[in-house]
């Protein structure tokens, strides 16, 4: 893979690869192929569909339940570009993962909303 400055960048992997740690490489691998010549970040236009995807889900469902369909169908509001069904599904699988969200349902009536993180004081632990 070439990083856009001349860099190439190659990945090895021997032995299995968890389902999540996968994700987060080709997070990584997406963001190094973005990258731009004076290192600076783009414009809205050049994310990915899965960081739209992350900023659409912060915007729209900061604390409630939603499903890949509210999903898929805010996307298309927020950016005015199609986002395939499968596409949302895989992105929500993916934040799940990286503990971003938390999912409840069988498959068939699967929701999800935002992880909610507690922060815990010395106060509220017992000995």
């Amino acid at each position: 893979m070439d990083g856009g400055n001349g860099e190439k960048v190659s990945v090895t992997i021997e032995g299995s690869l968890p389902r999540r740690r996968l994700g987060e490489l080709l997070d990584l691998l997406d963001l190094i192929g973005r990258g731009t010549p004076d290192g600076q970040q783009g414009a809205d236009t050049e994310m990915t569909k899965f960081e739209k995807l992350r900023l659409t889900i912060d915007r729209r469902f900061p604390g409630g339940w939603f499903t890949s369909q509210d999903a898929m169908i805010a996307y298309e509001d927020v950016f005015d570009e199609p986002l395939g069904l499968s596409t949302v599904s895989t992105y929500l699988s993916r934040l799940v993962d990286q503990d971003v969200l938390v999912k409840s349902g069988s498959p068939g009536m699967r929701r999800y909303r935002k992880r909610i993180s507690r922060q815990i004081s010395r106060g509220d632990v017992q000995p």
